[in-house]
């Protein structure tokens, strides 16, 4: 019987590759063992088939960001899935199973897409809507460092009652934290959602701003940042940001 070696020493002595080219095509999803791809180069292996595609390339995999639509979080006694620390929990939402159908990217689904992912403009605690992760420092320096110029656009359901002049005062004239806000758009969507689009927005700023008109936030929605909108997005479910899409 065949003593297991490493996929990557098996791979690089079959097509005869250094072990790093051997590293690189598997994990890049190009290697196949007995017809499954295996993109973790330390897979031990003995007898099994092992195939590499013909259209295998040896470019490194490139960094990729993620636009979710993150559901409510509900508060959890359970440690984090993986046992390790780093990870935000809604990225454990995050798979393969939770891929949108009509992703039209085309980008190849692989298991490095989930690692290292950079959480850009995090949503507050129990709000829902577009959220971005990315492995792209492109784009975490883009909704990072200009995080004050980038406009997001949220749907704020509220219960109450609006002081006088109460919308015109969301749009300019209170203060958050000790510092006066500057102007912001806020309209009625219906009865009980308002439409913020504003930048440079705080946590918490959305409810301190209601809860100084007279109403109570029951509910916050992202749907916008910059100019790349939830749009039919299903919650839960994710997609890959196009190369010609930019916030």
């Amino acid at each position: 019987m065949t003593e297991p070696i490493r996929l990557a020493k098996r791979l690089a002595a079959l097509v005869s590759c250094s072990r790093r080219e051997a590293e690189l095509y598997i994990a890049g999803g190009w290697v196949k063992v007995d017809g499954v791809v295996v993109e973790e180069p330390q897979f031990m292996v003995a007898e099994q088939k092992v195939e590499l595609h013909p259209d295998a390339t040896l470019v490194p995999v490139a960094p990729v960001t993620i636009l979710f639509h993150q559901p409510v979080l509900q508060p959890s006694p359970q440690p984090s899935p993986s046992g390790r620390g780093g990870e935000r929990e809604e990225q454990f939402l995050i798979s393969a199973d939770t891929r949108a159908p009509d992703d039209h990217s085309r980008i190849r689904m692989l298991k490095q897409h989930f690692l290292r992912l950079t959480p850009c403009l995090p949503l507050e605690k129990q709000a829902s809507g577009l959220a971005v992760f990315t492995q792209d420092y492109r784009v975490s320096r883009k909704l990072g460092d200009d995080a004050a110029t980038v406009e997001q656009e949220y749907i704020v359901q509220v219960a109450g009652e609006l002081i006088a002049d109460g919308l015109k005062l969301l749009n300019h004239g209170l203060s958050f934290n000790g510092k006066a806000l500057p102007p912001v758009k806020v309209s009625w969507q219906n009865e009980t959602h308002l439409r913020f689009a504003l930048k440079g927005v705080q946590p918490g700023q959305i409810a301190h701003v209601c809860n100084s008109v007279g109403l109570q936030v029951l509910a916050l929605k992202r749907l916008r940042i910059g100019r790349l909108a939830l749009s039919k997005l299903p919650p839960g479910q994710w997609r890959y940001l196009m190369p010609y899409e930019k916030f």
